[in-house]
């Protein structure tokens, strides 16, 4: 058990067992690594305004302002708050759960096999190879993942998710103004797309060859496919792509109102070993 505050830039090491960690933060940055200890280290390199509340109880630590609760987050706006600031890293067992919610700050969490829960108002996240199952709902903060491994869920007004090198079998997003750019190759296993835009551009990177069932469409945006055996309906307002890409074990589904889609194809990774020989 601990608690405690800090006011003042400061280094913090927890011998119990960490579980799970809660981070609220305000203006600056939260960084997060998993490692393969089982205690944890905090480290607030900067703070302006009042102090973190810092505990340790029954396997979870939270670093967070006393006044700003993770129930109802992304519904505290009250600007008289936002006179704050800090930095803020962690090294946590890479096991552990992670829930991390910022205002106007921004986060980074890499390495994590536990699950991670991000809130966002307007700040943007960076997940780095997360291995566990993610949960993203922001405002209009951005989420950009990379050598993401595990499902991820996505749900933002007008922030932008972009998904780098991602080896998930599940992306599941929901964006009413925001751009969607997924960059996916799962190796081999079937995968479940859904991305649902009203205005917002999607863009999607399958690998090739890839084995779904494609069923992609707008009301009144463009659309574009790199796959032959996909069909281009419609002319005029509503177009649709559809189609069977291998087996068609997988499912893609992409849906905007306004908004345009993409569907690219990947390179055979033999065809990327052959370019990574080149320049080398």
């Amino acid at each position: 058990m601990y608690e405690g505050s800090v006011a003042e830039p400061q280094k913090l090491s927890f011998d119990d067992p960490v579980r799970a960690l809660n981070v609220r933060l305000v203006n600056g940055t939260v960084n997060v690594v998993g490692t393969e200890e089982a205690s944890a280290r905090l480290e607030v390199s900067e703070i302006d305004g009042p102090p973190l509340i810092v505990t340790l109880k029954d396997g979870t630590l939270t670093v967070a302002y006393e006044d700003l609760p993770w129930k109802g987050f992304l519904k505290w706006l009250d600007r008289r708050g936002w006179h704050r600031s800090a930095v803020v890293s962690l090294a946590v067992p890479a096991s552990a759960n992670v829930e991390v919610g910022v205002v106007s700050a921004g986060a980074v969490v890499s390495g994590m096999r536990g699950r991670t829960e991000v809130r966002g108002v307007t700040g943007d996240t960076a997940l780095v190879g997360v291995s566990g199952s993610v949960s993203a709902e922001t405002v209009s903060g951005n989420l950009e993942a990379q050598a993401v491994t595990g499902d991820l869920r996505f749900q933002s007004v007008s922030g932008n998710l972009t998904v780098v090198e991602g080896a998930g079998s599940s992306v599941r997003a929901d964006s009413v103004s925001g751009d969607m750019v997924i960059d996916l190759d799962a190796g081999g296993r079937p995968t479940d797309i859904r991305l649902n835009s009203v205005s917002g551009e999607v863009a999607i990177r399958l690998a090739h060859p890839t084995d779904t069932r494609v069923e992609a469409n707008t009301t009144s945006g463009s659309v574009s496919t790199a796959f032959d055996d996909l069909r281009v309906t419609g002319q005029w307002g509503a177009k649709k792509i559809t189609g069977t890409l291998g087996a068609g074990n997988g499912k893609l589904k992409a849906t905007t109102v306004s908004g345009s889609i993409a569907l690219l194809s990947r390179p055979a990774r033999d065809n990327l070993d052959e370019l990574d020989e080149k320049v080398l």
